[in-house]
């Protein structure tokens, strides 16, 4: 059970803001020992703010595609350990980064960004680029129990892949691409300058204003010491 946890989920600007954060300032400050506990505060830190399912899916992630890229920087260094450190560093900030944004809805972000009155363009695009991962992903697991229950054979086959694989799988997000497209127009969600009202807004609670100071803070003793 968490020390505390928010009323709601992380206030969508706020989660996008921090994990710009992380990315950059893991990015810059990569090369040095203070990044690294940096990151395992932020860690821990997103972990006490409710992100704790996507950290642990994350985790594996960096382990092993981290893990990996750390041994090839550790020995084409002849056996350096700072740039070692300094590849960990940028993955384990890479993979940070994902975990603000993999706990907003694509929906709150959708209102939150309408309710800041951004460009229609930037929220629709924000909208369908959140939205496109969990529908390839699940397009893609269609697409392979379908290819089992004809019984086509495996998926590394070359012939197989292209024909059983990937032209049902084009096929399927070109026709969710059109159904897309469709229902945009039918909800009214156009890209000019037309009036628009958010029913539910995004509100921004003490426990919004506390993740972000947190993150501040932690910059700021990072770069003092």
């Amino acid at each position: 059970m968490l020390f505390f946890k928010p009323k709601k989920n992380l206030y969508p600007l706020f989660a996008i803001v921090s994990a710009l954060l992380i990315m950059v300032f893991g990015l810059v400050m990569a090369k040095t020992v203070v990044c690294s506990y940096f990151l395992l505060g932020v860690f821990v830190w997103l972990f006490l703010f409710g992100c704790w399912k996507e950290c642990l899916k994350v985790l594996p992630m960096f382990l092993i595609v981290g893990g990996i890229f750390t041994l090839i920087a550790y020995y084409a260094s002849n056996e350096n350990i700072a740039s070692a450190l300094a590849m960990t560093n940028r993955f384990g900030a890479v993979f940070l980064a994902l975990v603000p944004g993999m706990s907003i809805k694509p929906v709150a972000m959708t209102r939150n960004l309408s309710q800041l009155h951004t460009p229609r363009a930037i929220t629709l695009g924000m909208l369908i680029t959140m939205s496109f991962v969990p529908v390839l992903k699940g397009e893609i697991s269609r697409v392979h129990e379908a290819m089992k229950t004809r019984g086509a054979g495996s998926i590394f086959n070359p012939k197989i892949f292209y024909r059983a694989f990937l032209i049902p799988l084009v096929t399927r997000l070109v026709d969710i691409s059109d159904t897309l497209a469709l229902s945009i127009e039918t909800r009214g969600f156009t890209l000019g300058k037309s009036k628009y009202t958010v029913y539910k807004k995004e509100i921004i609670n003490i426990f919004d204003i506390f993740y972000l100071l947190g993150f501040i803070a932690g910059i700021v003793m990072v770069v003092i010491l």
